[in-house]
């Protein structure tokens, strides 16, 4: 993902939840496990995204520890509970506004609705005016 452009992020080692609910510590191992795996590959993270979105003192505490970044998104078509090509699509369409994050997964299963979705979202999007940047 690296190698082809793409910024990778650290979104904790096990994917833990409720995240909000852990421990200073069990968030430090979270974050610092991923961390060295990445580091092991030659990828350094810039960035962290809870799992869930779920931000606690100890997350942001961690992260700036870490020298990570905290993300969170703004529009989320929960792609991942495969709610259909169509929902995807009109969740984005009508939530996108300038600045937004969209929340889309690659993993987990069978991704063929979000795949599916994002090449009629994201042409429609850039028929718009919009253009895609990594934060």
């Amino acid at each position: 993902m690296a190698a082809a452009g793409h910024q990778v992020a650290n979104h904790t080692f096990t994917h833990a939840q409720p995240f909000a609910r852990l421990t200073a510590p069990q968030v430090h191992d979270e974050i610092a496990r991923t961390s060295d795996v990445l580091a092991g590959i030659g990828i350094r993270p810039r960035l962290f995204r809870a799992p869930g979105g779920e931000w606690s003192p100890a997350t942001l505490g961690e992260c700036a520890a870490a020298g990570l970044r905290p993300l969170d998104w703004s529009v989320d078509p929960r792609d991942w509970s495969r709610p259909g090509v169509r929902h995807i699509v009109e969740t984005i369409l009508t939530r996108t506004r300038p600045g937004a994050i969209i929340l889309d997964h690659d993993g987990g299963g069978d991704r063929q609705q979000t795949l599916d979705a994002l090449t009629i979202a994201l042409p429609r999007l850039l028929d718009a005016g919009y253009h895609f940047v990594q934060p």
